[in-house]
């Protein structure tokens, strides 16, 4: 094995030296970056015939017209709006009972399965993305309904406080005082949480909270669409912004960033444990079985590959899916083959941790 093993290496060492000329055009920076010139990226030969057509409809659209931000309450109703007919088509494949709450003084929605007996032992917590500030009514539905109808699971999905009303951590104050109420009921090992997008990230916001204020960490948590890990960072933020379209590459040096949060983090250090507990090994070590689900289109993939990593290093069990040709929370698209498999992956798996 030695000799073959050194054998190999001055190809290896070839291969290395010459790759920055493989690729007429490109060129790499004594920086460590990399000028890319413009290219056709073709659709992956792996995406289903639904995902390919959901991906060929996106022509339809101008990626290239400038974000703007208009008044939240705007912001919201627009998204609503939207957003309905697919709520719709998820509840026709997915059918659920739905009622509203509060726990713990906070609003919620109580998603059950139609027309199926209801799992007493395990519940869900959702928590909805939308970048910190919108999609409290949509986005919690696409979430919880596939998960409660297909697991037979009680979804319990929070309205936190958002910006631009309010700061971090108040969607994590929010989070823990509807989990102190279902502690009332029911054992730390048999509640699950989860989210996508802003959703992901404050899941994994959460798990770093309980343990911090005394209380007995989730069974199992699923962090979609995220990382525990700031937004922003990495090589996906920059490749998913010219192959996916769905959000804008970082800030460059002299440019100002765009906060779609609407200022949810100002004045938090997002190096903080409290946002990205991923770089903190002692407190990502007390982090129960996650399950992270990105696609490679997808500018969150940087950050569940590198809270994989981290959870792994600490020793926690850790499951990292990752889509091809998915872009950002394609778990909301009710008729993708792709989104379906993930649905069913997400109910295995707080099956299979979370116990009663």
């Amino acid at each position: 094995m030695k000799k073959i093993a050194l054998a190999c290496a001055p190809f290896a060492l070839a291969a290395t030296a010459t790759a920055q000329v493989v690729t007429p055009g490109v060129s790499f920076n004594a920086d460590g970056s990399v000028e890319v010139p413009a290219f056709n990226l073709p659709p992956s030969a792996f995406l289903s015939p639904e995902a390919l057509a959901a991906q060929q409809a996106r022509a339809k659209h101008n990626f290239n017209v400038p974000a703007t931000m208009v008044d939240i309450q705007t912001s919201r109703a627009r998204l609503e709006v939207a957003l309905a007919p697919q709520v719709a088509r998820m509840r026709e494949v997915y059918p659920v009972d739905v009622a509203d709450a509060r726990m713990g003084g906070v609003p919620v929605r109580i998603v059950t399965p139609k027309g199926k007996p209801v799992d007493r032992k395990r519940v869900l917590i959702n928590l909805h993305g939308g970048a910190f500030s919108v999609c409290a009514g949509v986005c919690a539905l696409l979430e919880s309904v596939p998960v409660a109808a297909l697991g037979g699971f009680k979804v319990v999905t929070v309205n936190y406080r958002m910006a631009p009303e309010h700061r971090h951590p108040a969607g994590a104050e929010d989070v823990e005082a509807v989990y102190r109420e279902l502690l009332k009921t029911h054992k730390a090992r048999s509640i699950g949480l989860y989210g996508c997008s802003a959703g992901g990230a404050l899941t994994a916001h959460a798990a770093a909270r309980m343990p911090a204020r005394g209380l007995p960490q989730f069974g199992a948590i699923g962090i979609f669409g995220a990382g525990a890990v700031r937004f922003g960072a990495g090589d996906s933020s920059w490749i998913a912004a010219y192959i996916d379209g769905s959000f804008p590459a970082p800030a460059r040096p002299g440019q100002p960033p765009m906060d779609m949060t609407r200022g949810y983090f100002d004045g938090t250090d997002m190096a903080d444990a409290s946002v990205s507990p991923a770089l903190h090994p002692g407190v990502i070590a007390k982090f129960p079985p996650t399950l992270l689900i990105t696609g490679t289109r997808a500018m969150d993939m940087s950050p569940a590959i590198v809270t994989n990593s981290a959870l792994l290093k600490a020793g926690v069990k850790s499951t990292l899916i990752v889509g091809e040709g998915m872009g950002h929370c394609y778990i909301y698209q009710p008729d993708l083959p792709e989104s379906r498999d993930a649905h069913q992956e997400i109910v295995d798996f707080f099956r299979d941790n979370l116990r009663g």
